[in-house]
């Protein structure tokens, strides 16, 4: 397991919409596992850049949930959540766990790539809403020699 493709598909669960990743997980959601920390509530620093190249400054605050958990088999899961779901901390976790195992390639069928097309297909909308408001401004010659 690269540290990139894990890094991908935790931004991906970070991202998902309330309830998405818990009804995609379907029955794998009862796997069995102990908590290495219970979801909890808390709040993160949002960090921003005007124009994304000028210094970082301080934008505000954003309510997360996190959790951690162990498998049966001994595989730790992580979860971050937008919000204040412990559902959806909890099934990200599962998710997060379940990558790492013999069932990857089942739990990248079946979760990952349904959220990665759902985030793919609603960040094209919201390109073409942009794109359908656009000016093109362009400059006519006066007719001067």
């Amino acid at each position: 397991m690269e540290t990139q493709d894990r890094q991908a598909w935790m931004g991906l669960l970070a991202k998902a919409p309330k309830g998405r990743i818990a009804d995609l997980l379907g029955d794998r959601k009862t796997e069995g596992f102990e908590w290495l920390r219970k979801p909890e509530v808390g709040s993160v620093m949002i960090r921003g850049r005007m124009g994304g190249t000028g210094s970082a400054f301080n934008m505000g605050e954003m309510t997360v949930t996190r959790c951690a958990l162990k498998l049966d088999a001994g595989v730790v899961g992580h979860g971050y959540v937008q919000g204040r779901s412990k559902a959806d901390s909890e099934a990200a976790a599962l998710v997060d766990a379940l990558m790492q195992t013999d069932q990857a390639e089942a739990i990248r069928a079946n979760v990952l790539t349904p959220l990665e097309t759902a985030q793919r297909e609603a960040r094209e909308l919201r390109s073409r809403k942009a794109a359908s408001t656009k000016v093109d401004f362009f400059t006519m010659a006066r007719g001067e020699d």
